[in-house]
């Protein structure tokens, strides 16, 4: 029997078909809609999938884009990849067109749907889809430093000898070159992270770039990472269909500046319930300066 919730995908490549995969296998209670521009594509990704629902609740099928416009989540991944030579400008200016398709061909779109932005630069692209969609800010946003931050909790916690569970420590600003980990608010079990004797000799600043450079590791081994977005976005959107009221760091609307930033969030229901306003050391508030700097300088000025 078909499902009272519809999450549908855009976009039937590794990532998209990860997440699909991902959300099967958490047993998420919804009907997942695969779309593309390649409707073949989207028919064998949907017909592979098919083989694991005998261990899920989840169903899923072949969607058109008309019909992902009135699902209850829309999980963006179609985009062009960054290609040797070409600019982050460029980049971008691609996928505005890419995304400014794929939102016309979902409209009118349900008032009601979330739109969950994984396609990158995703904190540019998040800030441009929520203008063309036209949906509130709250009911937009990106995967941003999610991943960054799982990353960096399997490091911590394999150093302390913790679960990852136990760390709240966040990769913040921008999911890429700007990122930066917000060390000073950082606790296991209540204790200062930086208090525990094994973060002693530990040089931050390398570690920080070893998180940071771990997606670059895995696409100059395999050509692209799929699998731990998937378990983010799945996570993502497991909180909005159940209202867990997880916190996560995402791509959200920042009233302070004014722009999307990846920031902790509550995620419920209504997409973004809140931003946790977590506290940071003056060093790290000029990380955070000049992330939202660079962002808003690269953002198309038709968009802004």
């Amino acid at each position: 029997m078909p499902t009272s919730h519809t999450i549908a995908i855009i976009g039937c490549g590794a990532v998209g078909s990860s997440i699909a995969s991902a959300l099967i296998l958490r047993n998420a209670s919804a009907t997942i809609l695969m779309v593309d521009v390649d409707n073949k594509v989207a028919k064998g990704e949907t017909l592979d999938l098919a083989d694991s629902l005998f261990l899920s609740t989840s169903h899923v099928k072949v969607g058109t884009y008309k019909e992902a416009g009135q699902a209850d989540i829309i999980v963006i991944t179609a985009g062009a990849h960054q290609k040797p030579g070409e600019t982050r400008l460029q980049l971008i200016e691609n996928n505005h067109k890419i995304l400014q398709t794929v939102v016309t061909d979902m409209s009118p779109i349900n008032s009601n749907s979330k739109i969950l932005l994984v396609t990158n630069p995703v904190d540019i692209l998040t800030h441009i889809t929520q203008k063309i969609s036209g949906l509130p800010h709250k009911q937009v946003f990106g995967s941003g430093t999610f991943l960054d931050s799982g990353r960096l909790h399997s490091v911590l916690a394999q150093k302390l000898g913790v679960s990852n569970m136990a760390i709240h420590c966040y990769v913040l600003g921008e999911h890429g070159d700007h990122q930066f980990i917000a060390w000073s608010s950082a606790s296991v079990g209540g204790v200062p992270l930086l208090e525990f004797p094994q973060m002693k000799d530990v040089d931050l600043e390398k570690l920080a770039q070893e998180v940071k450079g771990k997606a670059y590791e895995i696409i100059e081994l395999k050509g692209a990472t799929c699998y731990g977005i998937g378990a983010c976005v799945s996570s993502l959107c497991e909180s909005i269909l159940n209202d867990r009221h997880h916190v996560r760091p995402v791509s959200c609307w920042d009233e302070e500046y004014q722009c999307y930033i990846s920031v902790p969030a509550v995620i419920g229901t209504n997409g973004i319930e809140s931003i946790i306003g977590i506290q940071l050391n003056a060093d790290e508030k000029k990380k955070m300066n000049v992330a939202v700097k660079a962002m808003k300088d690269i953002i198309p000025s038709d968009i802004s």
